[in-house]
């Protein structure tokens, strides 16, 4: 049986896990390209010291490693959370042809939350976009993250 986009989203959601396990913002993603999956990442801009770690980007330059291109196309994007600017342009450039998210995110999501970079009419690039996949279990994942640190 192939993977569905509810199989890659929950192996986001398991990277998610993992960003939370070292104090990152739990936020996980993964690259597939038909059924492979070509890039994982998770949020780690305080392991990494690296303001630009996110979980998106982290997935696309290891899939630009994987595949020996920083064209992207023909991929799919999973992502436990809506994408913010600099990450939706960084998935504009890539070439990424769809993108899945869980959470929305109201607060700096460039999908539709604050903006929608994805539908600006100059970008070089359309990208498919859909957001709410399992939205309530990635969103829990971020709310017990910031619940815990208030404590």
């Amino acid at each position: 049986m192939l993977p569905t986009d509810l199989d890659f989203m929950r192996k986001a959601i398991s990277l998610a896990e993992s960003a939370s396990h070292k104090g990152e913002v739990p936020v996980g993603a993964v690259l597939v390209r038909g059924t492979e999956i070509i890039g994982l990442g998770y949020n780690c801009p305080i392991t990494d010291h690296d303001p630009t770690a996110h979980a998106e980007i982290k997935a696309l330059r290891a899939a630009g490693l994987y595949i020996k291109d920083y064209r992207l196309s023909t991929t799919t994007l999973y992502v436990t959370l809506e994408p913010c600017i600099m990450c939706a342009s960084a998935i504009v450039h890539a070439r990424v042809e769809r993108l899945v998210f869980g959470a929305w995110d109201l607060k700096g999501g460039a999908a539709g939350s604050i903006t929608n970079v994805f539908t600006l009419p100059e970008m070089n690039h359309k990208v498919d976009v859909f957001g709410g996949v399992l939205a309530a279990e990635c969103g829990k994942l971020l709310s017990h993250f910031f619940a815990s640190r208030r404590l």
